[in-house]
């Protein structure tokens, strides 16, 4: 009985060593759990972090990009709607000059159109000329025989509005028919003019001296000395021939006075040629 107790304290007094031992085994393990644990958590939270930093690193870059991006694409909108907008121009321009070309050719074709009609006008105008060329060139060479026909006509014309006097002979009025009648080249002229009473004159071998006017008859007094003779005409009126003989000729002399003032008269002498001497004057 006593061995069984002994027994059965051995056993009490072994068991609670076993237990600590334990125990303690058990708390070391459990103090590297614990210190394994702190370890990874701490690793976790340091992994963590460091996920954290680079996830919102590559976010931000990711933003940054995505950013980049939408300003790209804004600009290629711009872009697009800028080159839309030059296409819309470039279109209506394309437009005005097709329409521009078309007016173009079509006036050209009105100006060929025209061009040709002008030159058939041309043509048609240069054939008649050469075709009366001929007739032209005749015309040209006798224009020097119509000159002369033609002047022939005007003195006959002139010749034919003079009045003629007693003897035939053409009474100038002027100096105009004086000019008229010296071409006819058959009587010598020569012209006075006497401005005052007794106021002579000598034309050609012929003294004409005045003596008096009435301006408001246009009537004259002259003398005439010739052949140391005098010969008074009294109140013979304007354009009015008076008629002479000198000595040794056939044809008479005609003096006829155009223009009467006021003490003055204004006339012409006509001579035969054959009677005529030289044409001096001298008072």
């Amino acid at each position: 009985m006593s061995e069984e107790r002994e027994t059965i304290v051995t056993e009490s007094n072994a068991s609670p060593r076993w237990i600590s031992a334990a125990v303690a085994i058990l708390a070391i393990v459990s103090v590297v759990a614990l210190g394994f644990g702190y370890s990874a958590s701490n690793r976790a939270t340091n992994i963590e972090q460091g996920l954290s930093a680079q996830m919102q690193t590559e976010v931000k870059s990711l933003r940054d990009s995505v950013d980049v991006l939408s300003k790209r694409l804004k600009q290629a909108e711009e872009v697009n709607a800028q080159a839309q907008g030059e296409l819309s121009v470039v279109t209506d321009r394309l437009k005005l000059t097709q329409g521009e070309l078309a007016r173009a050719r079509k006036q050209g074709k009105q100006f060929q159109e025209q061009y040709s009609k002008n030159l058939e006008e041309m043509e048609s105008s240069v054939r008649t000329e050469l075709a009366a060329k001929a007739s032209v060139d005749e015309v040209k060479n006798l224009s020097g025989d119509v000159s002369g026909v033609r002047t022939d006509l005007e003195s006959t014309k002139q010749s034919l509005q003079m009045t003629k006097g007693e003897f035939g002979t053409l009474i100038a009025r002027n100096h105009e028919d004086i000019e008229q009648l010296r071409r006819l080249g058959q009587r010598e002229y020569f012209e006075f003019t006497l401005n005052g009473k007794g106021v002579r004159e000598k034309l050609g071998s012929i003294t004409v001296e005045l003596r008096g006017t009435n301006k408001k008859r246009n009537q004259f007094t002259l003398a005439l000395y010739a052949d140391d003779l005098r010969l008074e005409k009294k109140n013979r009126s304007v354009n009015e021939p008076i008629y002479f003989y000198t000595r040794g000729t056939r044809a008479p002399l005609e003096l006829v006075v155009n223009e009467v003032g006021k003490n003055k008269v204004v006339g012409y002498l006509s001579i035969p040629k054959s009677a005529a001497a030289a044409p001096s004057a001298g008072k």
